[in-house]
């Protein structure tokens, strides 16, 4: 929810102060950064040192206030090759450092322009280290940033009430408000071997080009796709994407994978994908304190004992048991990959059926190419089913 003035340039640069407020009452100052105006949302923080520009544009974000634990952003500035999806999804960004100059040779124009065009509110000058070891402490909370016209003359004190009327991230149902609206095809790289209908949930751009560079034709479905609409394309296998809010909303899409399962089409599911896997199998889904998100979060794969580097973006995980396989009405499941940090449950594996799902991102946008191979085991059970 934001309203902002994309203001002047002098007003970009800077040089209006802004505050950032927290609903449990503690207030950062600093100065504007991108648009001015106001925006609320669930501050959230993010340790990548790189790749703002598709965590910017990630539809995972959706109304989320994104922290940057790495103190000097913006020195590559933006260019039209590295976004994710069509614009950015924020709802605000906090930095502590700004570049004052972009310096790159894709740049087309510096991170605080694109903010401001695309109204995005933002705030610098402040000491993220000491917002994030908070959010740490405290969890992940709703936040307001205001400035300009909208903070001018406002006490603190009405500031925050008007945080706290914000809508929460715990139940809300958000990826019909980041998919597509139209199916749309992405064609193979090369020969075609294979047909994938993906469910967008929230679908970053990269991912359905990391399954065409390997051959597949993807069709991306709208986050309200019914069974029906999925075998309509006559896939080989479906693929079900990461995205925001929270899974516990997600009847409709928990309802077709589980059409997908009981017909046992090889099944690959990421992120917000991963959640719904877990639904579909019966296992319930939680809120973390703060989440995951960066691209150098360790996660072990456990069917082969190998430690990856991963890029995550996730505020809710799935809760199933570590020590031993489970039984579901679609066959045995295990945890198939499991975060190092904190052992939350980063995969699931179906035993008896072609089916699995990784809670991170591994089309590595921006990230390490660790997880990789993970499209190429989709290609593995969709060649299995073929033979």
């Amino acid at each position: 929810m934001t309203t902002s003035n994309p203001g002047t340039a002098s007003q970009r640069k800077g040089s209006l102060p802004a505050v950032l407020v927290l609903e449990d009452g503690r207030v950062f100052r600093g100065r504007a950064y991108g648009a001015v105006g106001e925006t609320f949302g669930e501050a959230v923080f993010s340790t990548g040192m790189t790749g703002y520009q598709e965590t910017l544009t990630d539809p995972s974000y959706h109304r989320q206030v994104v922290v940057m634990t790495a103190p000097h952003v913006g020195n590559t500035g933006v260019n039209d090759e590295d976004p994710e999806s069509s614009k950015i999804w924020v709802a605000g960004y906090v930095v502590r450092d700004p570049a004052r100059v972009s310096s790159n040779w894709r740049a087309r124009r510096s991170l605080d322009e694109e903010l401001a065009a695309q109204g995005v509110v933002g705030i610098s000058g402040i000491d993220t280290r000491a917002l994030t070891r908070h959010l740490r402490e405290r969890g992940a909370m709703r936040v307001g940033i205001f400035s300009g016209d909208a903070w001018t003359g406002v006490r603190d004190e009405a500031l925050l009430a008007r945080v706290k009327e914000a809508p929460q991230m715990k139940g809300a149902n958000l990826s019909a408000e980041v998919a597509t609206k139209e199916t749309y095809v992405v064609p193979a790289i090369g020969e075609k071997k294979f047909t994938v209908a993906a469910v967008d949930l929230g679908i970053k751009g990269m991912t359905p080009h990391r399954m065409a560079e390997r051959g597949i034709e993807v069709h991306v479905l709208p986050a309200t796709a019914t069974v029906e609409d999925v075998y309509a394309v006559q896939p080989d296998g479906v693929f079900f994407s990461n995205g925001p809010g929270d899974p516990a909303t997600a009847d409709g899409p928990v309802s077709v994978m589980q059409g997908v399962l009981e017909r046992r089409t090889p099944l690959f599911g990421i992120c917000f994908g991963n959640q719904i896997l877990g639904r579909a199998l019966g296992f319930g889904t939680y809120k973390l304190k703060y989440g995951h998100r960066g691209i150098n979060q360790p996660v072990q794969d456990r069917t082969t004992g190998k430690v990856e580097v991963t890029a995550h973006n996730h505020g809710f995980a799935v809760d199933a048991p570590l020590d031993k396989v489970s039984d579901t009405p679609y066959g045995r499941a295990e945890v198939s990959h499991v975060c190092l940090n904190d052992q939350v449950v980063e995969g699931l594996r179906l035993l008896d059926r072609p089916a699995f799902s990784v809670q991170y991102h591994p089309e590595a946008a921006a990230g390490p190419h660790d997880a990789a191979y993970l499209f190429d085991r989709f290609v593995s059970l969709m060649e299995a089913e073929r033979a």
